[in-house]
């Protein structure tokens, strides 16, 4: 039997203790790509961070997991549910990589696998996401992946000094399946 956690590039695991100093590097190239742009974080914050995730309830409806490459199994980035509401059945989700590994598959498989738990095994009926608008490769890959978009809300964020868009996207479970056909027991 195969782990559902597993696709042909990556394997989502659960956020370990010693995973301070990842999220931290992330979190820096977030913010130099022109992601929201908090104070900095001490070393033991980022670990209490990772301690946090990694003690948390996994059957919970949000939650954060590391992406690892399966190749070598090199962390890559983290991919997480950070809101959810079962009531009306919508999620929203956000996923980072590591600059150094972009463009290699790693987070369109890792969403595809977060967003298929959701749908089939926690019985949402539909994906959102929130991307800057100049953030034009994540645009790219959350069309790729089918998500349409929803409304732009201008001028939403202040980043840098400015004012930025945001672009809200959506994908229902529906959709995902046709597009992604539906997961086969392993």
């Amino acid at each position: 039997m195969t782990s559902y956690w597993l696709g042909e590039r990556v394997r989502l695991r659960a956020v370990e203790t010693g995973d301070g100093p990842l999220l931290a590097r992330l979190s820096e190239q977030e913010e130099r790509l022109g992601d929201l742009l908090n104070p900095p974080r001490s070393t033991e914050g980022w670990q209490t961070f990772a301690r946090e995730h990694a003690t948390a309830d996994p059957s919970g409806d949000t939650y954060t997991l590391i992406v690892e490459s399966r190749a070598d199994g090199t962390p890559v980035g983290s991919v997480g549910v950070h809101r959810a509401d079962p009531r009306n059945g919508w999620f929203e989700y956000g996923i980072t990589v590591a600059t150094e590994h972009r463009r290699r598959g790693y987070a369109g498989e890792a969403v595809r696998l977060v967003v298929r738990h959701q749908f089939e095994e926690r019985r949402y009926r539909k994906a959102t996401a929130r991307v800057f608008a100049h953030n034009h490769p994540s645009l790219e890959l959350h069309r790729h992946l089918g998500f349409t978009e929803e409304g732009r809300l201008r001028g939403h964020a202040f980043l840098w000094g400015r004012p930025v868009d945001v672009v809200l996207l959506a994908l229902f479970a529906e959709d995902f399946t046709a597009r992604h056909g539906a997961s086969a027991p392993h």
